[in-house]
């Protein structure tokens, strides 16, 4: 198992301007990771000749792209907006394969108000299943993410993946900081289908937090079969310059235990 750092981790100084694209990729380089999670959101450009520099810029520091990441909302009660998002998330399938990315992650959504929880939840497979078919094209999974709304919980994640079992470009990244209740029973659940993760220092339980026990996560994980990256996603208060470095050092320790 290899690690992992995603943009975001560093939202607050690449979207203030104290830090580019380019500085976190010496970040990452200088604190031993493996990969690194290139965010939509912080890209300077979308020019070819852009992606192309990122690229190169992670190849000359020795790092992967362990993937790429989008926002977005395919359960949008908006039918033009819905079409949107999925011609956003194909377009990022494209500008992650010329990144070099094997992986895309995407979101749900949430049930708009006044839907029935059901016909958000097809939207949400009908735009799974089409954007598919230009990530089979292209090489690049997709990887629909637990992020709250209708992915709160392994049942709401899986009723929306498991459809597509058989269908290779579609999987889950399973982020460890966003169930709640028995999560590492959510995770076992999850992890057969998962393609990707995301690492949170701690998980959600009503009002509070508790850290996730991740020498236990990695089992769960390799039992699955999964041996792929473990994505420091950081939402810490503490300074993600000194934060992220303490985090990927517990993590590596987990690993080497399990």
């Amino acid at each position: 198992m290899k690690l992992a750092c995603c943009a975001y981790s560093y939202r607050q100084l690449l979207q203030n301007g104290e830090m580019t694209l380019e500085a976190f990729l010496d970040v990452c380089t200088e604190i031993g990771m493996d990969g690194v999670e290139l965010t939509q959101y912080y890209f300077a450009e979308e020019t070819d000749r852009y992606l192309n520099h990122i690229k190169r810029e992670v190849f000359r520091r020795g790092l992967d792209v362990s993937g790429t990441a989008v926002g977005g909302n395919f359960s949008n009660a908006d039918a033009d907006a819905r079409h949107e998002q999925i011609n956003h998330v194909k377009d990022w399938i494209v500008k992650s394969a010329r990144l070099g990315s094997p992986v895309l992650r995407v979101f749900a959504g949430r049930r708009p108000e006044g839907i029935e929880e059901e016909v958000a939840r097809r939207w949400v497979r009908e735009g799974l299943t089409q954007c598919a078919v230009t990530a089979a094209k292209y090489g690049v999974v997709l990887a629909l993410e637990s992020h709250g709304g209708l992915t709160a919980d392994a049942d709401g994640l899986l009723d929306l993946v498991e459809p597509t079992r058989e269908n290779p470009w579609v999987g889950v990244n399973l982020d460890f900081g966003n169930f709640t209740g028995d999560v590492y029973e959510q995770y076992a659940r999850c992890a057969p289908l998962t393609v990707t993760t995301h690492a949170k220092v701690t998980c959600r339980q009503g009002d509070d937090k508790m850290p996730v026990d991740y020498r236990r996560v990695v089992r769960i994980m390799l039992e699955a079969g999964y041996d792929g990256y473990l994505a420091i996603e950081y939402e810490e208060p503490e300074d993600p310059m000194v934060g992220v470095d303490r985090f990927a050092a517990y993590l590596r320790g987990c690993i080497v235990d399990a």
